[in-house]
């Protein structure tokens, strides 16, 4: 059966995902990180892309970029995700498919979901557990707003969007994003779970039981069971519809 084509965004933005093939890492040391970041930078020179946000962590990365002619998002993450691949698979002498299935991506059509986006990327170290102060994260786009302005992020029109003062947008911009934002921007895969292979999931990581008594577990439970379910790729919305437990409950217990 042929692809789907991928959906073209009016505004030419386009949040993007992509993981490592089974959840294995795609960094392994602070220069696997940074070869990315390279190589990212070259891309969007290239092709004149605009980067808005990033998000690099260990087994997947966000990117929220707009592209300057339609289908350059087609170009720019083939221009990326390939030549990544095969330098990780040569330095670390490994073989195979590096990034899981094709990456993914949603059109970005208004100025508020572009904002809701940049929080949820920015926030993803956070909620994975990874550190405490969104600033101390070193490998997303956070900083290049709020502190130091560097050439890879496009900071002007999203800061524009706070106040025309620079100085003013970058205080607006780090208090907008110390709101705890419990929206799910998560992309789903491209081909979905059943209710049934959900369901059966959850039965597995209950030893059994029912997907309705998770949320009679005691709490501390019961949120070990949650966070090893969104690692395990479920979605938010899929626990919450499957177990009646409600998305904010299953967001904070995000530890994937």
């Amino acid at each position: 059966m042929a692809r789907q084509a991928r959906k073209l965004s009016d505004t030419g933005i386009y949040h993007v995902v992509f993981r490592g093939v089974n959840r294995c890492h795609l960094f392994e040391e602070h220069d696997d990180f940074e070869k990315l970041l390279d190589l990212i930078a070259r891309v969007k020179a290239e092709l004149l892309l605009e980067v808005y946000a990033y998000c690099l962590l260990d087994n997947h990365v966000h990117l929220l970029i707009k592209e300057q002619a339609p289908g350059d998002i087609v170009r720019a993450m083939r221009k990326l995700l390939t030549p990544y691949a095969y330098w990780f698979n040569r330095k670390y002498l490994r073989s195979g498919a590096l990034i899981a299935n094709r990456y993914r991506s949603e059109c970005v059509e208004s100025d508020e979901y572009l904002l809701t986006l940049i929080r949820y990327i920015h926030q993803n170290p956070l909620a994975a557990g990874i550190t405490n102060r969104i600033d101390d994260y070193r490998y997303s786009s956070f900083c290049d707003y709020a502190k130091r302005r560097g050439e890879l992020v496009d900071t002007s029109f999203v800061l524009g969007m706070f106040a025309d003062d620079e100085t003013k947008a970058k205080r607006l911009f780090s208090q907008f994003h110390n709101v705890e934002d419990q929206t799910d921007c998560s992309l789903p895969d491209k081909v979905g779970k059943s209710e049934n292979q959900v369901r059966a999931e959850i039965a597995d990581a209950l030893g059994g039981l029912r997907p309705s008594d998770l949320a009679g577990l005691p709490r501390q439970e019961r949120d070990a069971v949650l966070a090893l379910l969104r690692k395990q790729g479920l979605s938010i919305r899929q626990i919450e519809r499957t177990t009646g437990i409600s998305r904010g409950i299953v967001a904070r217990c995000y530890k994937a």
